[in-house]
């Protein structure tokens, strides 16, 4: 095959969805409530203000359904849905086989506002991806953030 049709494609969630029960939303609703009263009764209005638009949008995001996108790694770069990362933005990749929720891609980029890309891979192509990346970057240990785990940790 030659070098420029070289790619693989894939499709999956966005990110890993689970059904919460309503006792879910009523702690969140009680938090959120208690913690805007709380902040009027100290006397700090926008913070109370803001932790409660901060409940009303985790309540929106939690009952919203992932989307699909599609993913693609090609001798150009990574492709997220329609956004191509060029290799030559990118600083360096790893494959974490071991992840709980399955395989992902980790790559480190340079842009300062998107400091880590995760892309969760499908099982039956990890090597030709891992083939393809490493001929254009160099692969280093990459962990996860720690607001990532933590968030995965309280199944959001």
């Amino acid at each position: 095959m030659p070098e420029q049709l070289r790619g693989i494609n894939w499709e999956a969630y966005e990110h890993h969805h689970i059904e919460r029960k309503s006792d879910w939303y009523w702690i969140l609703g009680i938090l959120t409530i208690a913690s805007f009263l709380a902040c009027i009764f100290l006397g700090n209005i926008l913070l109370g203000i803001f932790i409660l638009l901060a409940g009303i949008v985790t309540a929106i995001l939690a009952v919203r359904k992932p989307k699909i996108i599609s993913y693609a790694v090609t001798v150009r770069g990574l492709r997220i849905d329609d956004r191509l990362f060029p290799y030559t933005t990118l600083e360096a990749f790893f494959i974490d086989e071991e992840h709980p929720l399955g395989a992902q891609l980790l790559v480190r980029s340079e842009k300062w506002f998107m400091p880590l890309l995760i892309l969760p891979l499908p099982e039956d192509s990890i090597d030709s991806i891992e083939d393809i990346i490493a001929e254009r970057l160099p692969e280093e240990h990459i962990e996860e953030p720690f607001g990532h785990k933590l968030l995965e940790f309280f199944n959001f």
